[in-house]
């Protein structure tokens, strides 16, 4: 990545994140299911108050689950991201589909390169204190920590030491029962998937 895109990522990121997360903490993460479904999830996410929804496209039919993610937010004046975003390809294939952010399992400096460049924020994914070090440097401040009931909340906490400024939104394994610990260790947000199919794992995150 140049300087100028490690400026602008930074920026881009940071602005979008900051807002995004001000609102509230948690972002839905609906994965591997058909367009009808992922709709009336996201619309199950969004009654909550869960606004940051995001839609994995680990595999090339998933696209079509985003496109109508992004169709059903567009109308009602809301926004889709998509996850599990490996590729610039994907990338490329995401801003068609209508994403409006872009998150990633891990930190690669050509993914980020190519989401900014789509005029995307970009979500990197990290699992050490040499990832966090490496997105910092690249401009990155807002930075998923994955996969996060493996590291665990003292994770996120003996992180922030080294890192204060650093924004992270702890992914994998957390859900209404251990969402508040991993906020408590310093979290900045978090991510639930499996957990938005229950209708009291859906109560307990949207008071977060």
């Amino acid at each position: 990545m140049t300087e100028k895109a490690t400026v602008t990522g930074s920026s881009l990121s940071s602005t979008f994140f900051d807002a995004s997360f001000a609102k509230q903490r948690v972002m839905a993460i609906i994965r591997g299911l058909p367009p009808e479904e992922t709709v009336g999830l996201c619309e199950s996410a969004w009654l909550a108050g869960l606004e940051l929804v995001e839609v994995p496209i680990q595999s090339p039919d998933a696209v079509a689950s985003l496109r109508a993610a992004a169709d059903a937010a567009s109308r009602r004046g809301r926004r889709i991201g998509v996850g599990t975003v490996t590729t610039p390809q994907q990338v490329k294939e995401a801003l068609r589909a209508g994403a409006a952010f872009t998150v990633a399992p891990g930190f690669d400096p050509e993914v980020a390169l190519a989401s900014i460049e789509a005029g995307l924020p970009h979500l990197p994914g990290v699992a050490s204190p040499t990832e966090v070090q490496r997105a910092v440097g690249f401009g990155f401040r807002w930075l998923k920590a994955f996969p996060a009931a493996q590291l665990s909340p003292a994770w996120i906490k003996a992180l922030l030491a080294p890192f204060p400024d650093v924004c992270f939104v702890a992914t994998g394994g957390v859900d209404g029962h251990n969402a508040r610990d991993f906020l408590a260790a310093g979290a900045r947000g978090v991510a639930v998937g499996s957990a938005l199919g229950d209708p009291e794992q859906i109560a307990l995150l949207s008071v977060l």
